[in-house]
Formats: structure tokens, C-alpha cells, sequence
């Protein structure tokens, strides 16, 4: 099955790059990428972000905690562009699940990305919310469920499984940590996985043999202890 590759990323001059190489078949991003890449105004930001890829997916999200105003940003946010999907979180910053806001904007054929699943039941509960008809991205965060010692490859497995009924639903594995997360949801059957650049430019070292990975190590350390002017008096 093969295995779309999105960016993960919110830096302008990073997107203009990415969104020239063929890999790269859409973007997301988040508020805290955002605020990292120093935007100040949300709508404009994105924007300019959607100035720059306007014929790949771009997945951009909400921001508000209660019902009301996550709605309004949604509505508004899927308002911009027809590439957009909008990211609404599994549960709100007080666990509550937001299944009414995501049955409400999928009936009106809103393009979601649900963020922030670590489970296949908290996929089963999104599933019984959305119609087979309109896209929907789950993002699954692979790497944080890790950091906390848990294997997150079984709820991939099932999550995968208990989709397969909805064509127009596709698993994405998020939260990446090294470029071999992308062979491992290849091939565990992932829709989606979307990837920091530094990662994705590490990808391009697949394929490569050990014996020349072996070399172009030994020749980085010989450029760096030349470019140090190391020396060991006798």
C-alpha cells in the first residue's frame, strides 16, 4: 500500500521549499508550531501559508476550547480555501469529547483532520460520529504515546482495521521521530504520515548502503577535525 507524506511545518520559507519536491503531498500544522515559526494574526498567517500551497492539502486548527467558538473558527478557518482541512482535537483541554462538533461539520461536508488520538477507541467514537462520505484525516500521535513507554503499533493495527468500512477516513501517523517511523507505518498499512523537514530530508539516506553510510561518516569527521585544526603534540 503505498503511503502519502505530508509536512509537518509552519515557517514560511520551509513551506515555499517543501512545497516544491514531489515527496511532499500536503502540509499540516498547529498552534504551537505557529507560535514557534513567530506568527501574530492566525487568519493572516495562514493565509500565506495557503498563498503557498494552493493545490496541496493543508491541514490548519482551531484553537478554542468550548463548543461555540470552535465551531465559528472551524466554519471559518474551512472558509479560505478549498484545500483546507480543519483540525479539531479528539477532546477538549477538559476531556471532553468532542464528537457533537465533529458529527455537526462533517454532516456539512467540512474536510476534518481529527488531532490528538492515541487509541483505537477513541477512533471507534469518531467513526460513529461521521457519515462515508466526507474526508476525514485521524491523526494518530505515535511518538508522544512512545515517549510514555507504550507501544503505539497495535492501535495503529486497529485502527487501520475498524476503518476499513470508511473510504473516505484516512489514519495518519503523527508525531514523528526518526525517519524510520515512515517504513513502519508503510507498512502497517497508514493512509497519511506527516513529518518535521529535518526528517524528511533524512529520508532521501534510504537506500544507501552501510559501507557507504560508513564512509560518509568517517569523512564528516575527518572535514570537521580538519576544520578544528585538531592537533596531538608528540
Amino acid at each position: 500500500m503505498s503511503i502519502k507524506i505530508f509536512c509537518d511545518i509552519a515557517d514560511l520559507n520551509n513551506i515555499k521549499k517543501f512545497n516544491k519536491i514531489k515527496l511532499v503531498k500536503g502540509f499540516t500544522t498547529n498552534p504551537s508550531l505557529m507560535r514557534k515559526a513567530g506568527a501574530k494574526d492566525y487568519k493572516l498567517y495562514s493565509k500565506k501559508i495557503l498563498n503557498i500551497c494552493k493545490n496541496k492539502p493543508v491541514s490548519l486548527e482551531v484553537f478554542a476550547d468550548d463548543y461555540v467558538e470552535m465551531k465559528k473558527q472551524a466554519i471559518e478557518i474551512n472558509s479560505w480555501k478549498r484545500n483546507v482541512y480543519v483540525k479539531i482535537p479528539v477532546i477538549n483541554s477538559r476531556g471532553k469529547f468532542m464528537g457533537r462538533i465533529i458529527k455537526e461539520l462533517n454532516e456539512n461536508n467540512v474536510k476534518l483532520n481529527i488531532t490528538a488520538v492515541y487509541n483505537a477507541k477513541q477512533v471507534q467514537r469518531i467513526l460513529k460520529k461521521i457519515n462515508k462520505k466526507t474526508e476525514v484525516i485521524i491523526s494518530i500521535f505515535a511518538g508522544r504515546a512512545a515517549d510514555t513507554g507504550k507501544d503505539p503499533i497495535p492501535e495503529f493495527k486497529q485502527s487501520i482495521k475498524i476503518s476499513q468500512k470508511y473510504k473516505n477516513v484516512k489514519i495518519l501517523w503523527a508525531s514523528v521521530r526518526e525517519p524510520y517511523n515512515y517504513l513502519q507505518a508503510k507498512q502497517i498499512g497508514c493512509h497519511i504520515i506527516t513529518i518535521p523537514p529535518n526528517l524528511i530530508e533524512k529520508i532521501e539516506n534510504f537506500g544507501k548502503s552501510f559501507d557507504t553510510l560508513t564512509k560518509e561518516t568517517v569523512k564528516a569527521f575527518l572535514v570537521d577535525s580538519k576544520k578544528s585544526k585538531f592537533k596531538i603534540n608528540y
